[in-house]
C-alpha cells in the first residue's frame, strides 16, 4: 500500500472518529451531504474523457473520447458536444468536411457538424447490441481533412430495466418416486432475462410448500439457476400430485418478475437416484470442428436394480441453444458435436446434464467446455480515407490515405502487418492500433510514371497465414518543371528575293515534358533590331504553330540576311521558356540589268 493510500485511509478514519463523537451530533448530516456533492460532481466529469495521440511527423492528428447514455434514448437525443469535447471550432467542422465512419449496418449516431454535437440516430437496444457483454459500447471514427485528422469516439450504453424474466416453457414436470431420499435435487428450467447489472436476474422463490425447498446457483459466467431440493419424503398414497410455482425475480426498479407452474406427479418405489461419478466434467474441443467429432462421456450409476437402474442422460436446459451445437447419446452419456463451433462467437461452453432412471430419480452433473482458436479469419480492410491524386512535388512522407485492418481471430492468428506489395515509392506507417497510413516513401516524377497501382497487403500470424489485398488507383498529377526544349539552338533558312509577303520559310518545334497547361507552348519573336528596324517588319511566328514567315518584299541588293531570335514559353505558372537562333539568307535573282 503506497503512501497515499495510506493517507487517505488515515483521513477517512479520522472522519469517522469525528462522526463518531457523540458531541457533534449535527456534523453528520452535514458531512454526508457535501461527500454526496462532490461524488456528483466527480460523476458528472467522468463521460467527458477525452485522450490525443499525435504522429511524430504531425501529418495526422488523433484523438479518443467517451461518453455514455442509457438504452433506448429517442432519436435526435443529445449524446455529446463532440467540437467542444475535442477543443475544435464548428468551422473546422465544416472547412474539414467532418463525417462519422462506422463499418456498421447500422448508423446509431449522427453527427451534426453545423452545431458540432454527436446525437442519436437510431433506436439503440442494449440487448439487440451486446447481448450480456459488460460494459456495452460501440466505436467508430470522426474523419477530418486539410490536415487530415481521425478521432476515435466510443459509446457506452447503460442498461434499463426494460425486460422481464422469462421462462422458456410455461411448465415444468416432474415425475419423482415417493421412495426419493430426502435431499434429492431436481434441477428446474433457467429463466432468461436480457438485462444486465442490477437489472438482471437476481433470485428465484419456490411457492411455499411442504415438500421442497429452493436452492440456487451460479454458473462461472455468473447467470444464476435453481434445483428443487426434496427436504420432506412424498407420499403418493396422500398427495400423488403437487402444483408449485417458481418465480424470478429481477433486481431492477420497479421490480419485474416471470413465473413457471411446476407440476410433480408422485410415483411409487424406486428409492434410489442415480449418482454421477464427477460433478464436473472438462474438454476441450477445435472451433470448426466437423459434426459428430467426440467431445468427452459422463457417467452416473444407479444402486436400484432391473428397469429401475437403467439410466438415460439428458441435457437440463432444453430450450438454450446448446442443442443445436451438441448432442448427447442417452444410453452411453457420450456428447458430440452437432453444429458449427466459433471460437469468435463463443469461447467456452457450460453444459448441465441430468442423468435419470426409470423411476424419476436424477443427479446433475456439469459439462465445461474449453474452444481453442483456429486461423479461420482472414484480415478485413476498410479505408477511411484516401486521396487518388498526388503533386509530383510532395515531399517524401505525404499522406495517401487511412486503413483500418480487423482479425477476428486472437493470439496470433489475430495479429496482422502490412506492407506494400512491389517496389512502388510507398510505405505503410502505423499510428494507432489497427490503422494505417499510406505515405510516399520518395520523391515522385510524373514524367517518368504518372499513375500507380499500389496494392496493400495484410497478413496475420496464423500458420498457415490468411492475408487480404487492396489496391489504391493514384494518379501523379503535374508540376511546371520541365521548359520547352528545341530540337537545336540555331537555325538557317533560305528565301528568294521578289518573294510573296506572307511566305513561310521555316517552321520551328520545341518539346515540353509536362502535360495540359504547363506543356502548351506559344512561340514569341523576341524584339530585335535590323538595320535600324524592328524585326517585326521582316518576318512574324505563329504563336501556336511555329511557322516563320516573311511580312514582306525582300530585296536582296538592299538585305542579304536577317539574323533574329524565337522564344518558346509554356502555359505553367511561372513560365518557362528556351530561345533560338534563326538566320535568314535572302537569295538573289537575276533581276537587275547591267547600267
Amino acid at each position: 500500500m503506497d503512501s497515499t493510500s495510506i493517507g487517505t485511509m488515515q483521513r477517512i478514519q479520522n472522519e469517522k472518529n469525528i462522526l463518531d463523537e457523540p458531541d457533534s451530533p449535527l456534523e453528520l448530516p452535514f458531512y454526508r451531504f457535501t461527500a454526496f456533492f462532490i461524488i456528483i460532481c466527480l460523476f458528472r466529469l467522468l463521460p467527458w474523457l477525452v485522450e490525443y495521440e499525435h504522429t511524430e511527423d504531425g501529418s495526422v492528428v488523433s484523438g479518443h473520447i467517451r461518453y455514455s447514455i442509457p438504452e433506448e434514448m429517442k432519436k435526435g437525443s443529445l449524446i455529446g458536444n463532440v467540437a467542444q469535447d475535442l477543443g475544435l471550432d464548428l468551422k473546422r467542422l465544416r472547412s474539414g468536411h467532418a463525417r462519422i465512419v462506422s463499418g456498421e449496418s447500422i448508423q446509431y449516431t449522427e453527427l451534426n457538424a453545423d452545431k458540432g454535437i454527436l446525437v442519436v440516430n437510431e433506436r439503440i437496444d442494449r440487448e439487440q447490441l451486446c447481448g450480456d457483454t459488460t460494459p456495452c459500447s460501440f466505436s467508430f471514427e470522426m474523419i477530418l481533412e486539410n490536415p487530415m485528422e481521425l478521432h476515435q469516439i466510443t459509446v457506452e450504453i447503460t442498461d434499463i430495466n426494460d425486460h422481464s424474466p422469462i421462462f422458456e416453457t410455461d411448465q415444468i414436470n416432474f415425475d419423482i418416486s415417493e421412495s426419493a431420499a430426502t435431499g434429492a435435487r431436481f434441477s428446474l428450467t433457467r429463466s432468461e432475462d436480457p438485462d444486465v447489472g442490477v437489472n438482471g436476474l437476481r433470485e428465484y422463490f419456490l411457492s411455499e410448500n411442504d415438500h421442497f425447498v429452493l436452492k440456487q446457483h451460479s454458473n462461472a459466467d455468473g447467470k444464476k439457476y435453481a434445483e428443487m431440493v426434496l427436504q420432506k419424503p412424498l407420499d403418493r398414497e396422500a398427495n400423488p400430485n403437487l402444483s408449485l410455482k417458481l418465480i424470478a425475480v429481477d433486481g431492477g426498479t420497479p421490480q419485474r418478475s416471470g413465473t413457471v407452474n411446476i407440476n410433480v406427479a408422485v410415483l411409487d418405489a424406486n428409492d434410489n437416484a442415480p449418482v454421477f461419478n464427477q460433478s464436473v466434467y472438462k474438454a476441450v474441443v477445435t472451433e470448426m470442428s466437423p459434426k459428430d467429432t467426440y467431445v468427452t462421456t459422463v457417467n452416473a450409476s444407479d444402486a436400484d436394480f432391473g428397469s429401475n437402474s437403467v439410466i438415460t442422460y439428458h441435457f437440463s436446459d432444453h430450450k438454450s441453444g446448446l442443442n443445436n451445437l451438441f448432442r448427447m447419446d442417452e444410453i452411453t452419456g457420450k456428447i458430440y458435436i452437432n453444429g458449427d463451433i466459433d471460437y469468435e462467437k463463443e469461447k467456452k461452453f457450460e453444459l448441465r446434464i441430468d442423468a435419470k432412471d426409470q423411476g424419476g430419480l436424477t443427479d446433475s452433473s456439469k459439462v465445461i467446455i474449453e474452444v481453442i482458436d483456429v486461423n479461420d479469419n482472414a484480415p478485413v480492410i476498410s479505408v477511411m480515407s484516401f486521396t487518388n491524386t498526388v503533386s509530383e512535388d510532395s515531399p517524401p512522407g505525404t499522406t495517401i490515405g487511412i486503413i483500418n485492418v480487423k482479425d477476428l481471430d486472437s493470439g496470433d492468428n489475430g495479429q496482422v502487418s502490412c506492407k506494400i506489395d512491389g517496389n512502388a515509392p510507398f510505405k505503410m506507417k502505423s499510428n494507432l492500433r489497427k490503422y494505417y497510413t499510406l505515405i510516399t516513401d520518395s520523391v515522385l516524377d510524373r514524367e517518368t510514371v504518372s499513375e500507380y497501382n499500389v496494392s496493400v497487403i495484410a497478413t496475420d500470424g496464423g500458420i498457415p497465414p490468411l492475408s487480404a489485398q487492396i489496391t489504391f488507383n493514384l494518379k501523379v498529377s503535374d508540376v511546371n518543371d520541365h521548359g520547352p526544349v528545341f530540337s537545336q539552338s540555331v537555325y538557317s533558312a533560305f528565301i528568294k528575293e521578289n518573294n510573296s509577303p506572307g511566305l513561310p520559310f521555316i517552321t520551328l518545334k520545341a518539346k515540353d515534358p509536362d502535360e495540359n497547361q504547363n506543356s502548351r507552348i506559344s512561340y514569341i519573336l523576341e524584339d530585335t533590331n535590323v538595320g535600324g528596324s524592328p524585326v517585326s517588319r521582316y518576318v512574324s511566328v505563329h504563336v501556336e504553330t511555329g511557322v516563320v514567315q516573311a511580312v514582306g518584299t525582300f530585296d536582296y541588293e538592299q538585305i542579304k540576311e536577317i539574323v533574329f531570335v524565337v522564344k518558346a514559353q509554356d502555359g505553367g505558372s511561372p513560365p518557362l521558356s528556351s530561345n533560338a537562333t534563326v538566320t535568314l539568307f535572302i537569295q538573289d535573282q537575276n533581276d537587275n540589268s547591267p547600267q
